[in-house]
């Protein structure tokens, strides 16, 4: 896991991308060591257009943010106030540009090792969890996030059905009541809800 997150001594390069999403444009900096640095990737975008917008509630928590792409698009697309974390510092320094770049309000990003610099209660958690990282830092984003969520509050992932879909789906449904609300080209949009 150390090496996916230590891009620091990668070169800087930032570009430029401008994308399209839910009928809104966006305009996302990223850069070398950073999670789908040449374009929106399709798991992320699937997520943000499955997701009902009037679910998403006035506080969100965007949980392996990247370089911001979800969480500012949930924030112009209904007004909720957006936290975003990171493990990757290049990641998070491009999400406080981007925020800029897009003309946000009630949005920050911040670093935070999975839950570690989160201390409030959200309406909604929505991840595109790094794979990469391993099962463990997976696991600890979807299931750590029921702590972190108020009693009708939601979580919202997108995986892979080649990337353990099946398995992850069965350990959800042990604390969450869970819905597939999309499926297409092998990925999985994931609601799921606390069970009180």
């Amino acid at each position: 896991m150390g090496q996916y997150f230590s891009n620091e001594k990668l070169p800087s390069k930032v570009k430029v991308i401008n994308a399209r999403i839910c009928g809104r444009d966006f305009k996302f900096l990223t850069d070398n060591g950073v999670f789908s640095k040449d374009r929106i990737d399709f798991g992320s975008r699937l997520l943000l257009e499955s997701i009902p917008q009037n679910e998403v509630g006035a506080k969100v928590l965007d949980v392996g943010c990247g370089y911001g792409t979800i969480g500012i698009v949930i924030n112009k697309l209904t007004g909720a106030t957006v936290d975003m974390v990171d493990v990757n510092r290049r990641a998070i320094h491009l999400a406080l540009r981007n925020i800029k770049e897009n003309d946000c309000s009630n949005i920050n990003a911040f670093l935070s090792n999975c839950y570690e610099s989160v201390n409030c209660i959200y309406d909604t958690i929505i991840t595109n969890p790094p794979i990469r990282a391993g099962k463990g830092v997976v696991y600890e984003i979807v299931m750590g996030a029921n702590r972190f969520l108020n009693d009708s509050g939601k979580l919202f992932l997108v995986v892979r059905k080649e990337q353990g879909a099946k398995s992850l789906i069965s350990k959800l449904n042990e604390v969450y009541n869970v819905e597939i609300i999309e499926k297409k080209s092998g990925y999985f949009i994931i609601k799921c809800s606390k069970k009180i």
